[in-house]
């Protein structure tokens, strides 16, 4: 992510999100606009599967502003873009992650439709063509079975009812809690190790708590995590773009 903030400037009513593009080694990268009233410096990111260029500006900002900004990183969006995993649907015979664990997805006519963890392979059987829908479908059950477990374990180490969980398909974010206490969390993160999943839940879980991050928060966090949270961060930052790429 580029930042970069400038002082002084007369605000202006904030917008809605606004969409342009602009041409990133060769291809049309578009670029969403969003204008935040609490942002005191203009962001600049590619979403985790380099489906566009995301600038989120203070409401001093113009949107000739940003476009110039993001241009003139034109280079550092190029290496962004090209450190993005491509897509790549799990085949019979390829690997898949789950729980932190490379498994080889294998087939078999007399396996069951519905996969099956079989020594160190994911294992099922039914039409090739339904495959990748079946194996998403399967990791999505397996995500609210876990995060299920994950958030009562923190809940009750919080000392607050568990919430209602939800799976999220975002683009952005691993995790939300809502004002109601409604937790979702990005189904994706069953494919990373189980430490750095459980991090996402304790966050959400503390803001149960803490509805901001603040030093309480912070503190809540640290005291019902039972891992290594700057090492779950490191984790995410590095590999959560990869966790995109079987299924797009």
């Amino acid at each position: 992510m580029i930042d970069w903030l400038r002082r002084g400037g007369k605000p202006r009513p904030v917008a809605p999100s606004e969409r342009r593009s602009l041409t990133i080694a060769g291809r049309e990268l578009p670029v969403k606009i969003r204008t935040l009233r609490t942002a005191r410096r203009m962001t600049l990111r590619i979403a985790p599967d380099g489906s566009e260029a995301r600038i989120t500006m203070p409401p001093w900002g113009r949107s000739g502003e940003a476009l110039a900004f993001a241009r003139e990183r034109s280079d550092w969006l190029a290496r962004q873009l090209a450190a993005v995993p491509p897509r790549t649907a799990p085949e019979v015979g390829e690997a898949l992650a789950y729980r932190g664990e490379r498994l080889t997805v294998a087939w078999s006519s007399g396996a069951p439709r519905r996969p099956v963890l079989d020594d160190g392979a994911i294992l099922l059987g039914g039409p090739q063509e339904s495959l990748q829908r079946r194996l998403q479908r399967w990791l999505e059950a397996e995500a609210l079975r876990l995060f299920g477990e994950d958030v009562a374990a923190f809940a009750a180490a919080a000392d607050v009812a568990a919430p209602r969980v939800l799976l999220s398909r975002a683009r952005r974010r691993w995790g939300s809690c809502t004002s109601g206490g409604v937790v979702r969390l990005n189904w994706r993160l069953v494919m990373a190790p189980d430490f750095v999943r459980r991090s996402v839940v304790a966050h959400e879980v503390a803001h149960l708590v803490h509805f901001d991050h603040g030093s309480g928060f912070h503190a809540f966090l640290d005291a019902i995590y039972d891992g290594d949270l700057p090492a779950a961060n490191r984790w995410l930052k590095r590999e959560g773009r990869n966790l995109y790429a079987p299924f797009g």
